[in-house]
């Protein structure tokens, strides 16, 4: 059915065109000495973090997507969830911790006397981003891996080709895509980063546009701001370019390793793991123990919930008619990329764009209001995307026989579309929930004043250098973002 989405889609348009609007009216308002020589030094380092990262989470994401799609494996689905586990932690919870733990001076020396190198800079942020970005490209390329008919390798190793082979011409070229597809979330999520860049120390155009915005140089951080859009916008049409593998699932493959090969493989990515999961729960833990309860406010919890609760519930309900136009013709299409767009641009990008729409509408500036709509323009693809899904999975026939029986339009959808699709609404608004919890950037520059929250609570300890405080809070968001793993790997199990 076709809900009357015309207004609130016209309306959502405008709020996401707002961040760029706003970008060129600053650079055009005041252009001067907005280029030097510092400006490349921040696109390199940019670049290079997100090229790094993109190849380390190709590197470690792409033999774990084959462990996990073909490996005989023991308690195969335990391991999955815990290849996954690194996309339970934000990235800036384990740049903290790692920052926190190596160097001289950082718990590792302090508790076991072992000197370690300091993780900071472009290497610092390089492997922190890798360790919780790798999870995207081994389940994007897994995907395309459980796509492939066993039939083929089969074929190729009758002919002649050793395993190894098979795998080079028969399966790679056929994960191509879902590689790329892993790859191009990581660049993204990258480049949209403001935490772990600040934290480790790097100028990337994230952090230096935080600076120079609380330095009042607005027209340096909006052309900066418009670089990285820019780039931005070159990788979401690169992202809507790819089609990932979509051949019949038939007989999966299976492997059956030998011990010693088996433990080649705990060996090489076990401490992987413990890096990026074990490390930060185990300095938390510490920092608990030292700490105790007694000096964490538990209010700063409940502003999470109840500003990302507001969000969630804001998101789904502009989710539904945009999902729905979405599947009813072209235009409803473009209004669902344009949502992606909002999604794509980055978190501190939005937030300086919203602060000068605040100052244009004092009744919204400092408020939660204006932090909700930041959240809902940054997360409603993922409440879309989960409307959409399970109104595509609904029989349409069922709809058409509600309203030839005499039901009105209205009625048909809130006796029969809405509950069929209520595991989807509520779905995407769990997401959205969890994603607000997470998000550092636009809450630092968008909460009222005295508004903490988890995430904005860990950025003021880290920089007052109070490191044991952080450790309920990072707990909290660690068990927060499990929930909001465990939702996308039981849609990624459904879809297998």
């Amino acid at each position: 059915m076709r809900l009357p989405a015309s207004y609130p889609m016209a309306l959502l348009a405008a709020l996401v065109a707002l961040t760029p609007v706003y970008v060129l009216l600053t650079l055009a308002s005041d252009a001067s000495n907005v280029f030097d020589s510092h400006n490349l030094t921040i696109l390199g380092n940019t670049l290079s973090l997100m090229v790094l990262t993109v190849l380390g989470s190709i590197i470690i994401g792409v033999p774990l997507a084959f462990i996990s799609a073909y490996v005989h494996l023991p308690l195969k689905k335990m391991w999955l969830v815990v290849f996954a586990a690194p996309l339970a932690i934000p990235s800036y919870i384990g740049a903290f911790t790692l920052y926190a733990a190596f160097g001289p001076g950082g718990e590792i020396n302090q508790l076991f006397g072992i000197a370690t190198p300091p993780m900071y800079d472009l290497s610092g942020a390089a492997i922190v981003m890798t360790l919780y970005t790798f999870p995207f490209v081994m389940l994007t390329t897994r995907s395309s891996l459980l796509s492939i008919d066993a039939s083929m390798v089969n074929a190729a190793r009758t002919l002649g080709m050793s395993m190894a082979m098979s795998i080079f011409k028969v399966i790679l070229p056929r994960v191509v895509n879902g590689i790329a597809a892993g790859a191009l979330l990581v660049a993204l999520y990258t480049l949209s980063d403001f935490g772990t860049p600040a934290m480790m120390r790097l100028d990337t155009f994230t952090r230096v546009i935080y600076v120079e915005y609380n330095a009042f140089g607005l027209s340096r951080a909006a052309m900066l701001s418009l670089q990285l859009m820019c780039i931005v916008g070159f990788l979401l049409f690169l992202e809507s370019q790819i089609k990932t593998a979509t051949e019949r699932h038939g007989r999966p493959l299976m492997l059956f390793p030998k011990p010693w090969q088996l433990g080649a493989m705990f060996v090489t990515f076990v401490p992987v793991l413990l890096l990026a999961i074990g490390l930060p729960l185990g300095v938390f833990s510490l920092w608990l123990v030292r700490e105790g309860l007694a000096e964490f406010d538990f209010t700063i919890a409940w502003h999470s919930a109840y500003a990302s609760g507001i969000a969630a519930l804001v998101a789904v309900i502009v989710a539904i008619p945009v999902a729905h136009a979405a599947l009813s013709g072209k235009a409803g299409r473009v209004m669902e990329r344009i949502t992606y767009f909002g999604f794509g641009i980055p978190g501190i990008v939005m937030g300086t764009a919203l602060v000068y729409a605040g100052l244009q509408l004092p009744m919204l500036y400092q408020t939660l209001a204006l932090l909700v709509i930041a959240y809902v323009l940054r997360f409603l693809p993922l409440a879309v995307g989960s409307v959409r899904t399970s109104t595509e999975h609904m029989d349409a026939s069922l709809v058409k026989s509600a309203r030839v029986l005499g039901a009105s339009p209205r009625e048909a959808f809130t006796r029969i579309t809405l509950p069929l699709t209520a595991r989807g609404i509520v779905a995407g608004a769990a997401l959205v929930f969890l994603e607000s919890m997470r998000e550092l950037e636009a809450t630092l520059l968008l909460g009222p004043t005295g508004f903490e929250t988890l995430s904005t609570y860990l950025w003021r300890v880290y920089e007052a250098g109070y490191f044991g405080r952080a450790a309920i809070p990072g707990l909290l968001l660690v068990v927060i973002s499990a929930c909001g793993l465990a939702i996308m790997l039981s849609g990624e199990k459904r879809s297998n």
